[in-house]
């Protein structure tokens, strides 16, 4: 069978939702059995997004697995991946099934609830990164926050309700504007088909209007300075794996909206604003990591450190360059990776002492040598350390940012410093020390089960540090083909400003 022919980006989309309805029909009681459907229809699509990654054709910068079909006059069901968004479909399976695992004995209410939703957040996130209709996009990207809405609304902690309305809230407005922005899209252009408006030439007066339109949604999503309070908040009172999929998923459909719209549909508008989205990327890096510094509960000190690393992420698209987008998109596989393992590590002390607080640890080492040793591999990537993946795409935006503009680079690079300060200071507290707690004298190590969830993390840090091919061989003609159209774009226009 011809791969090219078969629904195959359907399948790995909509198998999680058949996963959900499965779950759905099956007793409430039946826990278990819940579980482990869950866990195969996610393994499942994880292994069925492998072969769409083999059979990706990484010297092509068109979309690839292509489906098409007619819904209404003006929306059509239309998939399709590039190497760019090839890369989140395989990060957002891998992670789902980690995601169930590490939930097995630690949700123990409403088991059949939360396995759906997860299903369903799935399945809504590869759509956002294969849709090639703008409106289908526009459903599956807003219609992905009611799930999460739900993790951390249901199973997260005492203060979820606080948290998640003020995540509902900061991104209705930024939606709200999006939409219209689409309509306004769809009455200039007469269509919605993303190819097709990646190569339409709005006017420039239209594209300053419909670039904010776009920034207001993706900025809170990403979510950039000064609309990230609402991710301290949720991150705390999410659950685990509610966490995890947040850190290391849906901030990251912000900085691809950057990439899919901003960049390519709007490139005048993109150009004369780079100095603006500059600076809002150098504060998130300085700021929010002072701000990460000064936090009590390692949760919070994370998400503080989420919003730094994607300062980097808009400052790199934002350099135009092939160095600088290659190092964003690849600063945003590492962190998805490397922040996941950060919230599973909180989520293992959690499991055991139902705290986040750093002043409740110490001496962790003594107690817990594997989950030190593990968690060092995380706190160093995070931190940027060579031979970890953290230091390959901080590393590409910073030197693309120098070539930019020297102040931009060097206030960032402060961020790496900032960066190493609050990682060693947590790490320090929490591993090193003395065992003076009494209930730390009696705390366990990792499980096999739980060893198991941080294994294939820990050796995708490290190989990605080491060897970084397996993203920049996938994503090295998408982002070429991405900065060639820029460049087309903007030439003309700067030629009309000489003359």
């Amino acid at each position: 069978m011809d791969i090219s022919s078969a629904p195959i980006l359907s399948i790995v989309t909509f198998l999680p939702l058949v996963g959900a309805v499965i779950i759905g029909c099956l007793n409430p009681d039946a826990k278990d059995n819940v579980r482990w459907v869950a866990l195969w229809a996610t393994t499942i699509t994880f292994f069925i997004s492998l072969f769409l990654w083999i059979n990706f054709d990484n010297m092509s910068g068109a979309f690839q697995f292509v489906e098409e079909r007619s819904w209404l006059n003006i929306m059509k069901y239309k998939m399709g991946v590039d190497g760019i968004s090839m890369l989140f479909v395989v990060l957002t399976t891998f992670l789902l099934p980690i995601c169930v695992i590490s939930s097995w004995g630690v949700i123990q209410d409403r088991v059949k609830e939360y396995m759906i939703a997860f299903l369903v957040l799935e399945t809504l996130m590869i759509g956002v990164f294969s849709a090639l209709d703008l409106i289908l996009f526009f459903i599956f990207f807003e219609g992905s926050l009611i799930p999460m809405f739900l993790i951390i609304g249901i199973w997260g902690g005492p203060n979820r309700v606080y948290a998640t309305f003020k995540f509902f809230l900061y991104t209705l407005l930024g939606s709200v504007l999006m939409l219209l922005a689409v309509l306004v899209i769809y009455w200039y252009a007469g269509t919605t088909d993303i190819p097709t408006l990646m190569t339409t030439k709005f006017p420039a007066d239209m594209q300053w209007w419909l670039w904010f339109a776009f920034f207001a949604s993706f900025a809170v999503k990403l979510p950039m300075w000064p609309v990230h309070t609402w991710l301290p908040d949720a991150h705390v009172e999410a659950p685990t794996a509610g966490s995890v999929i947040l850190a290391a998923i849906l901030l990251k459909l912000g900085a691809y909206g950057f990439l899919r719209f901003s960049v390519p549909m709007f490139p005048l508008a993109s150009q004369e604003l780079a100095p603006f989205m500059f600076v809002l990327s150098v504060i998130a890096i300085i700021y929010t990591s002072l701000v990460a510094l000064a936090q009590t509960d390692m949760k919070k000190l994370i998400a503080y450190s989420s919003v730094a690393h994607m300062g980097f992420v808009t400052m790199g698209i934002f350099t135009f360059s092939t160095q600088g987008v290659e190092g964003a998109v690849f600063q945003m596989v590492s962190h998805g990776i490397v922040s996941a393992g950060l919230f599973l590590g909180v989520g293992v002390l959690y499991d055991r002492m139902h705290t986040h607080e750093i002043s409740v640890f110490g001496g962790l080492v003594q107690r817990m040598p594997i989950y030190a040793a593990i968690f060092m591999v995380f706190t160093m990537a995070n931190l940027g350390l060579p031979g970890t993946s953290g230091f390959i795409g901080e590393f590409l935006t910073l030197l693309a940012a120098f070539k930019v503009n020297t102040w931009v680079a060097f206030l960032a690079t402060t961020g790496v410093i900032t960066s190493a300060a609050y990682g060693l200071y947590v790490y320090k507290r929490v591993i090193f020390g003395l065992l003076v707690r009494p209930a730390l004298k009696t705390i366990q190590d990792l499980s096999y089960r739980e060893i198991a969830i941080m294994a294939p993390l820990v050796a995708l840090t490290i190989l990605l540090g080491i060897y970084p091919a397996p993203v920049f061989d996938v994503t090295a003609v998408s982002v070429k083909k991405l900065i060639a159209a820029y460049e087309a774009a903007v030439q003309p226009a700067a030629a009309l400003v000489v003359h």
